[in-house]
């Protein structure tokens, strides 16, 4: 398995699929599954019983994950989409963004 692109913690915005358009932030990546969890977007509700944790139960809104070639990382200093590439400065492997060549 490659190394993957977007991390946890990264602004993302969805490229496909129907929330295209939404940008959040990364809050889990699957590794396994390729799949990211994005906040604020991917809303499905779910149905859940009644427990310690939710003595109402009923129906939650909850963020379903996102495959990641369905996301694209936001550069920092533009504000746009941009591709994420990796090279090797000052003896490190680095991600930096496409767009303006700065580290990520």
């Amino acid at each position: 398995m490659g190394k993957l692109k977007i991390r946890t913690g990264d602004t993302v915005r969805i490229i496909a699929g129907d929330h295209k358009g939404v940008e959040g932030k990364v809050s889990k990546v699957d590794r396994e599954k390729n799949k990211a969890i994005v906040e604020g977007a991917n809303l499905v509700s779910k149905h859940e019983k009644p427990s310690a944790n939710n003595p109402q139960g009923g129906i939650v809104k909850k963020e379903a994950p996102l495959h990641i070639s369905n996301l694209s990382l936001i550069d920092a200093k533009s504000g746009e989409a941009t591709r994420v590439g990796f090279e090797v400065r000052d003896g490190k492997k680095v991600r930096f963004s496409k767009k303006s060549k700065e580290v990520i």
